[in-house]
């Protein structure tokens, strides 16, 4: 059901009049998938745009508008859009075969990579999604432990399977999900990631719990930010308890770093979840970790030791055509150089974007850390200076309010008509690919976004 609140708004009105060929085909889609769409995140009231293509830091739409793009494949594109290597690469592999069901030479020289870039990689598993490749965590975790349960961080979230379906919401208040048994419910634990405290209290005194699994920079790449010392403690806790740390680095893997959160803390986690970057853009996913953990998918090792070999199936496990993105982007990326960029366009994002909201006098704030930024828009009116915001010193109730100002809806479809689009968090990751003039840009459409909402009266 569409927003009551986007009814009669001028700022609506003016996206449907730019978007004229999107509308048709969400009015199509609506008759063909729930909702009109096929990923929960790219809901839009009134509707999301169609895109016809993509390039660099840019994508236009079918109907011919320009957008400075920032949800970046969902995190996928570092390079940006269509970046040379990876391209060449896909059609190269394109020409080969698309299919082998079996395996292949790229297979080997994408797990190598990985264990160069990633500290903790001592072995890897492809799987065909990040979802996947916390499953499969997930199991080896409690396979490895013999312990049942697993601990979760409010908020965080690790894919839309039956395990971590729930609390991926700071608000969450319990409840089972529908379709998801009480017993699966029952073998997660959800703390708080307010207090390194909650997690002692977890721990204290249980002798089932297999493993703790967090994103971390913090929930949604750092729009709930932890700090590292949080991390550092929590790697501190698990290994006294005897209890396995699972990092999920699905957006953070290659991203913070070319070895991830965990290369750039140096912090060694004994299982970690890859994907998005991981396969240039295409799909693609694995977990990494411990030799001795990853040894219960061997079947050698399982008959000379005498254990029961954890079964693992996939019909697009190292897909060669992913293989061949994933390759010629591990290569671009092991310098750090395109790392370092994506977080230097960011800094100047976040730093042009609160000069506009200074300048405006909005108390909103722009934040984030590596190639991530967000906006803070202050649901509850505190005084803040958007210049010296830190999400990193506010609680947990401050910031899990952070995009819930009642006028967000309306600001992301204001960015889109001023031709950038942002998620509806709202804020973005950033590219390599992205320019100086892409900055001035984004900073352009956010104080004319700002007007617009100003002449509604939502600001």
């Amino acid at each position: 059901m569409p927003d009551s609140s986007l009814t009669n708004s001028k700022i609506v009105a003016a996206y449907r009049e730019k978007t004229p060929g999107s509308a048709a085909r969400a009015e199509q889609a609506r008759e063909i998938f729930p909702s009109g769409i096929t990923h929960d995140s790219r809901k839009t009231d009134p509707y999301g745009i169609y895109v016809a293509r993509a390039e660099g830091s840019r994508k236009w739409d079918v109907d011919g508008n320009e957008y400075v793009d920032y949800f970046g494949g969902h995190g996928a594109l570092i390079l940006g859009h269509n970046h040379p290597a990876v391209m060449a690469a896909v059609h190269g592999q394109l020409d080969l075969g698309t299919h082998f069901g079996a395996s292949h030479e790229l297979e080997v020289e994408w797990g190598d990579l990985i264990q160069q870039l990633v500290p903790s990689a001592e072995k890897v598993r492809f799987t065909a999604s990040g979802t996947e490749a916390n499953l499969m965590a997930f199991r080896l975790a409690r396979a490895f432990t013999g312990k049942t349960r697993i601990v979760r961080f409010l908020s965080h979230f690790h894919g839309w399977q039956d395990h971590v379906s729930f609390a991926n919401r700071a608000d969450y208040e319990g409840g089972v999900p529908p379709g998801v048994l009480d017993g699966i419910v029952e073998g997660m634990v959800v703390v708080r990631p307010d207090a390194i405290e909650s997690v002692r209290e977890a721990l204290d005194g249980r002798d089932d719990i297999a493993a703790v699994i967090l994103e971390p920079t913090g929930a949604s790449f750092g729009q709930l930010p932890l700090d590292r010392e949080f991390v550092a403690e929590l790697r501190r806790i698990t290994e006294r308890h005897g209890i396995l740390l699972i990092f999920d680095e699905v957006v953070t893997g290659f991203r913070v770093a070319p070895g991830g959160a965990q290369a750039h803390y140096g912090i060694a986690p004994d299982l970690t979840s890859l994907a998005k970057i991981l396969s240039g853009g295409l799909p693609g996913g694995a977990v990494a970790g411990r030799r001795d953990i990853l040894d219960l998918l061997d079947f050698e090792v399982a008959e000379k030791k005498g254990f029961t070999k954890i079964a693992h199936q996939g019909t697009y496990n190292a897909n060669p055509v992913s293989a061949a993105a994933g390759v010629a982007a591990l290569k671009e990326i092991a310098s750090g150089e395109v790392c370092d960029r994506a977080s230097q366009q960011t800094a100047k994002i976040r730093a042009a974007v609160n000069d506009v909201l200074a300048d405006e006098g909005v108390p909103w704030a722009c934040y984030g850390d590596h190639s991530g930024f967000y906006f803070f828009t202050n649901p509850e009116g505190l005084e803040i200076d958007p210049k010296n915001f830190d999400g990193y010193a506010q609680d947990f109730e401050t910031m899990r309010k952070a995009g819930g100002h009642p006028s967000v809806a309306k600001f992301r479809l204001a960015m889109l008509t001023n031709g950038v689009d942002i998620t509806g968090k709202p804020g973005g990751t950033v590219s390599a690919a992205h320019t100086d003039e892409d900055v001035a840009l984004t900073a352009e459409a956010v104080r004319a976004s700002i007007g617009m909402l100003r002449e509604e009266g939502d600001l």
